[in-house]
C-alpha cells in the first residue's frame, strides 16, 4: 500500500482507527495532522468520537489560519504548527496518550530504546518536553523547541507523546514502535533485571543476504502455494491485531512441498499485507521484483536442517519478551498446554541468531520447537503453520501468566513425575 495515493482526510481516518482499535488512545484523547503540499494542515477534530471518525470530520486548516470543514479543529493545532513551523521536513504529527508511555511521562522519563535492535533503528532519540497547559501555545513552543533541535519524538510531561515525520505511516511506526518498547520495559521490571543492549549494538541485525539473492521468475503457482499465501495472510493480520506483531516487524514462513519456502516481506506494513506480498524462496532464490524478510537466512538454513519443520514463526510478543530481555529464565511447566506445546525453551545469545544462523538453526529438536534470542525475538516452530502458531499464542499466553502470578504468589511448577506422566500420555519425545 502507498499512503502517497490515499487522500490526507483518508490516511487520518485510517491511522486513528488504527491507533484507536489497538487501545492507545480513547474516544477523546489524541490528535494527528497532516501538512500537504499547499502548506494545509489537516487535522482531526475537537470533541469528535475517534472511534467513528470519517472523511467528512477531518478539518483542513488554510495557510491564512482559515478552516473548512463541519468541527473546530483539534484544541493541540498550536504544537502541530509549531512543530511545521521548526521541521518544515516533517509532514505528519501524531499525539497520543497510550497508558505505557503516559506512565513514562507522569515521571518524566524516557522509555529505553536498546532493549531489541528495532526501536534503536526506529526510534533513534527520544527527548521531554516540559509541562504546559494543553491547546497553549506556550505548549507548542515547548514542544517545538525539542523538534528544533532535530529530534522526531517528544515524551510530554504529564501528557503523553507527540511525533513528527515525513509521512503519516512513519510517525505510526515510531508511535507504536515506542509504545511497544515501553510496555516491554515496564513488564520486564516485573520479571528480572533488564539486560540493555549497547547503542551500536542493533547494527548486528542489519544483515543484507535478503538483499542479494538472485531472483528467479516463477511461472506458476500450484494450489499448495496458494493455500499456503491465504492462510499465511489470515495469521498474520491476526498476529498483528493481537499484538504478536509490530507493522514492520514479525516474520512468518511456510515450506512447500517442492522445498521452497513462502516468507513474510522486508519493511511492509503487516496491517496490510495481501497473499502477492509473500516472497517465494526456492534454492537460495527470491522471487523476482521481492525483497524477503531480513531473517530468510536463518529461516532457510532451518528448513535445511530439518525435514520435519513446516512452518517458522519469528515474532515480538511483549509478555514473552519480557523474559527475552532480563535474566529471567521462562519455566513452561504452568499447566500440561504449556508444556506440552513449548517443551523446554532455550534462552540464545543476542548475536547468534545474526553471526552464527547455522549453529542457531541446530537448536531445535521435538522437545524444543522453540527457542528465545536474547534481546530479539522468540521462535516457533511447527509441523503446520497452525501448530506453529498455536505455540507461539501458547508462549505468550503462558509468558502474561506467569508475570500476573508474579503478584499473587510464588508458582509452583508441575513435578518431574508428572512431566513424565505427560510424556508418556502425549507421547512426547526427548
Amino acid at each position: 500500500m502507498n499512503i502517497d495515493y490515499i487522500h490526507p482526510a483518508d490516511q487520518l481516518v485510517m491511522f486513528m482507527q488504527r491507533i484507536y482499535d489497538k487501545g492507545m488512545t480513547t474516544t477523546s484523547g489524541g490528535n494527528l495532522s497532516i501538512m500537504d503540499n499547499e502548506g494545509n494542515i489537516w487535522i482531526t477534530p475537537a470533541g469528535v468520537d475517534k472511534g467513528t471518525l470519517t472523511r467528512n470530520d477531518i478539518i483542513c486548516v488554510k495557510p491564512d489560519g482559515t478552516t473548512v470543514g463541519p468541527h473546530r479543529p483539534s484544541s493541540e493545532l498550536p504544537f502541530h504548527a509549531s512543530v511545521y513551523k521548526m521541521r518544515p521536513d516533517l509532514k505528519a504529527v501524531l499525539h497520543a496518550h497510550p497508558p505505557a508511555l503516559v506512565a513514562f511521562s507522569i515521571v518524566r522519563r524516557c522509555p529505553n530504546l536498546d532493549l531489541v535492535p528495532s526501536v534503536r533503528k526506529v526510534c533513534s532519540d527520544v527527548q521531554i518536553a516540559v509541562y504546559d497547559v494543553p491547546g497553549s501555545d506556550a505548549l507548542g513552543d515547548r514542544i517545538g523547541t525539542v523538534f528544533a533541535g532535530g529530534c522526531d519524538i517528544a515524551i510530554l510531561e504529564n501528557h503523553g507523546v507527540c511525533i513528527g515525520a515525513p509521512d503519516m505511516f512513519t510517525a505510526f511506526q515510531r508511535f507504536e514502535t515506542l509504545n511497544y518498547t515501553a510496555t516491554l520495559e515496564g513488564l520486564a521490571k516485573k520479571v528480572g533485571n533488564i539486560h540493555a543492549l549497547p547503542p551500536e549494538s542493533y547494527r548486528i541485525s542489519q544483515t543484507l543476504y535478503h538483499t542479494k539473492m538472485d531472483d528467479f521468475i516463477p511461472h506458476s503457482h500450484t494450489s499448495e502455494e496458494l493455500a499456503a499465501r491465504r492462510d499465511m495472510i489470515t495469521l498474520i493480520k491476526r498476529s498483528y491485531k493481537m499484538g504478536l506483531f509490530t507493522a514492520t516487524h514479525g516474520t512468518y514462513s511456510v515450506r512447500l512441498a517442492d522445498g521452497s519456502f513462502l516468507i513474510t516481506p522486508y519493511n511492509c506494513d503487516r496491517a496490510y499485507l495481501e497473499e502477492d506480498d509473500l516472497v517465494r524462496v526456492k534454492a537460495g532464490m527470491k522471487e523476482q521484483g521481492k525483497i524477503p524478510s531480513r531473517a530468510v537466512q536463518f529461516h532457510e538454513k532451518v528448513y535445511e536442517k530439518h525435514p520435519e519443520i513446516k512452518a517458522i514463526l519469528q515474532a515480538h510478543p511483549v509478555h514473552a519478551m519480557a523474559f527475552a530481555i532480563t535474566d529471567a529464565a521462562f519455566d513452561p511447566r504452568t499447566i500440561p498446554e504449556s508444556y506440552i506445546l513449548l517443551r523446554d525453551v532455550k534462552k540464545l545469545p543476542y548475536e547468534q541468531v545474526y553471526l552464527d544462523p547455522d549453529t542457531t538453526a541446530e537448536e531445535f529438536a521435538p522437545s524444543r520447537p522453540a527457542v528465545m534470542i536474547e534481546n530479539s525475538s522468540v521462535v516457533v516452530t511447527g509441523e503446520s503453520l497452525l501448530q506453529a502458531f498455536d505455540r507461539l499464542e501458547v508462549m505468550e499466553s503462558t509468558a502474561h501468566s506467569i508475570i500476573l502470578s508474579k503478584e499473587i504468589g510464588q508458582i509452583i511448577h508441575i513435578t518431574d513425575k508428572e512431566i513424565d506422566d505427560l510424556k508418556v500420555a502425549f507421547h512426547l519425545t526427548d
